[in-house]
């Protein structure tokens, strides 16, 4: 009996990587062609030359919480968009260290007693603040909520039609905002536009401006950046295609404020805001059968801080796991729904089967091989196999986002850093990704139990700042 639940166990792990990894190449596929495509017609060398009468005005909403070693580099970067009219709101959410002081003193910031419509209930406002010498910065001073009620706020207060998340250790690159809005101008139906996370670490910043892409000298972070290759270029470009995004980065994302609002804004209590705001907007639309369009832009960069130490690495993806789950399940509705389209019938089903669920049949599946071949279950030729196969198909898909990295965008333009991600590739599948897995199964784990996900202590070290 035991040999038999080890076996069908071993054929139902062997199953999963099969179909996981099937479905990731025909993301990946997919993503190739629409990305050759997008560079070959030059759509963005036609867009700058569009004229700003037709770019929408943008509020840029940052929320800050103990963020005074980044924000005010990120609110600097934000100053020099290549952009024909924004505001910028920063949004300090109860800050314990000297987050509030840093923006006061940076931005010569005067108390503004503004009146707006509290249209969302959120934490009380303290004080709101405008700068005497930017006239479109604007920080809200208020208690501590979290980054949903934080957000909510500057929702509250935004005077534009359309509003872009960034988080206060990101940089933007000077037209990302021109790139990543792009899709409303040509489709009046899109709702939401995300674009592309990069990791800084390694990179050099000069007065809030990206002056040098590099890679990071850590070796966690050195690997997060094959990772994200993956998640961004084919994951979230692989659905968009098919208008199943169900992820835009809380990082950097254009919104439709009114549409967004409507929909109940960010919900509060949830760890996976980002996440669950984009699952509801489905939802909601395709319950009001109103025609939408969220769409993944794939060369609008953002920068941002990767963990370079375990800790913080760690309890980033439990926390991402717990968010998960309380995204899906909070709109299981959409699950296998008809009506709800490509994102119903494949996007929903993939994230809860494959992505939620899938550590417990990952990791009890290595568990359950192992186990079987130490007690003469399978053979040695069977063990070998099974975990051959599992590191030749995440190579294969980590190689495959290395290599359109290479053929399309090429940031990083070095022989020797072409060689490194290139290895980083490979050597992901020898422990990082099964590491990866048990933290998302402790996650899954805590989710499962009623454990509340908590925000932690990002470590920050800037150094990315510091190389000027």
């Amino acid at each position: 009996m035991t040999e038999l639940l080890v076996i069908s166990f071993q054929w139902l792990f062997f199953a999963y990587l099969i179909t996981l990894n099937l479905g990731y190449i025909a993301l990946n596929i997919s993503s190739l062609f629409y990305v050759l495509k997008y560079m070959q017609e030059s759509e963005f060398e036609n867009f700058i030359g569009l004229s700003p009468d037709f770019m929408p005005p943008i509020s840029i909403l940052v929320p800050a919480y103990n963020e005074e070693i980044n924000v005010e580099a990120t609110v600097r970067s934000l100053m020099q968009l290549e952009y024909p009219e924004f505001e910028i709101i920063v949004i300090n959410d109860g800050s314990k260290d000297k987050t509030m002081q840093k923006l006061i003193s940076a931005f010569s910031l005067q108390l503004f007693p503004e009146a707006y419509r509290i249209r969302i209930s959120v934490k009380p406002v303290r004080e709101i603040y405008c700068s005497a010498n930017y006239s479109n910065l604007r920080v809200i001073n208020k208690e501590n909520g979290g980054k949903a009620d934080a957000l909510n706020a500057g929702l509250n207060a935004c005077r534009y039609p359309l509003y872009c998340c960034v988080d206060a250790d990101s940089i933007l690159q000077r037209d990302s905002l021109k790139r990543v809005v792009k899709p409303f101008v040509e489709d009046s139906r899109t709702v939401a536009s995300g674009g592309i996370i990069r990791i800084a670490n390694g990179c050099k910043v000069s007065g809030g401006f990206l002056t040098q892409v590099g890679l990071p000298g850590n070796f966690l972070a050195l690997i997060q950046v094959v990772e994200y290759l993956r998640a961004f270029l084919f994951g979230r470009l692989g659905w968009a295609q098919f208008n199943a995004l169900l992820i835009i980065s809380g990082a950097f994302g254009v919104f439709h404020k009114e549409t967004v609002i409507a929909a109940g804004a960010y919900r509060v209590g949830t760890v996976g805001e980002d996440m669950d705001l984009v699952v509801r907007l489905h939802r909601y639309l395709r319950k009001k059968k109103v025609p939408y369009r969220i769409t993944f832009v794939p060369d609008p960069v953002c920068w941002t801080e990767a963990p370079e130490d375990w800790s913080t690495l760690r309890n980033q993806r439990i926390r991402w796991q717990q968010g998960l789950g309380e995204s899906l399940t909070s709109n299981i509705s959409l699950m296998f729904n008809l009506k709800a389209g490509m994102t119903g019938m494949f996007a929903f089903p993939f994230m809860f089967i494959f992505e939620l669920f899938g550590p417990i049949i990952e990791i009890c599946g290595y568990l359950f091989i192992f186990l079987g071949f130490i007690f003469d279950f399978i053979s040695w030729n069977s063990f070998v196999a099974f975990f051959m196969l599992s590191f030749s198909l995440g190579m294969l898909v980590s190689v495959m986002a290395f290599l359109l990295e290479e053929l399309t965008f090429r940031l990083y333009k070095g022989v020797k850093e072409s060689l490194l991600l290139l290895g980083m590739a490979i050597i992901e599948n020898l422990g990082y990704r099964q590491l990866i897995g048990v933290l998302r199964l402790i996650g899954l784990y805590r989710w499962l139990g009623g454990t509340k996900g908590k925000w932690g202590v990002m470590n920050r070290t800037a150094r990315w700042q510091q190389n000027v």
